[in-house]
């Protein structure tokens, strides 16, 4: 694993981690936007501390171990890809902490997210993030689990954000969280 010095992630701010889409896309994961290790390695959910990937993992959704806190191999991607996973992000200027983010760029960010499901048409979309989504989709009522409305034809989730800030949840309540878009798009039985 790399060790990176503070002005080193420092250097990544404002850096965009691209997209992780491929034809067949069945569930598109949203994180809030890329934190600075994640700009680091140009891997989406990358902090050691980040229990995207074992939550993933635990839920069946993924059936081996990704560990991307070094910047994922293009093996890792491909096989996301072919298990029809994307991941892109709500805004996508790298932070240390989401917090950082206005709502203009997180409400932009929904509307750059409506987009690009009405270009890629996944099943399902699951966004990583209650108050980032209520944010965005100026809807402060919103609770986590499957939305009352599809977004732009596919079926939408709210899921917990997996940062190891977010100390609510913890790989076990994330899988159970997870497991239920990944079931709705196909890809978990």
């Amino acid at each position: 694993m790399p060790r990176f010095s503070r002005a080193e992630l420092e250097s990544f701010r404002g850096a965009e981690v691209p997209d992780l889409l491929g034809p067949g896309l069945r569930l598109l994961f949203v994180g809030i936007n890329p934190g600075l290790w994640t700009a680091a390695t140009s891997t989406h959910f990358a902090h050691p501390v980040n229990r995207f990937y074992p939550a993933l993992l635990e839920a069946g959704v993924i059936d081996r171990r990704i560990d991307p806190a070094a910047g994922m191999t293009e093996e890792d991607r491909d096989y996301l890809r072919a298990r029809g996973i994307g991941i892109t992000n709500l805004v996508r200027r790298a932070t240390a902490r989401a917090d950082e983010l206005t709502r203009d760029e997180l409400r932009e960010g929904a509307t750059a997210l409506t987009g690009l499901v009405e270009a890629q048409h996944p099943r399902v979309v699951a966004v990583a993030g209650i108050t980032a989504y209520r944010q965005a989709f100026a809807l402060p009522r919103a609770v986590v689990g499957e939305q009352p409305d599809l977004l732009a034809g596919a079926r939408l989730w709210v899921v917990p954000n997996p940062s190891g800030l977010n100390a609510h949840h913890t790989v076990a309540t994330l899988a159970e969280a997870y497991a239920e878009p990944a079931r709705a798009a196909g890809v978990l039985g």
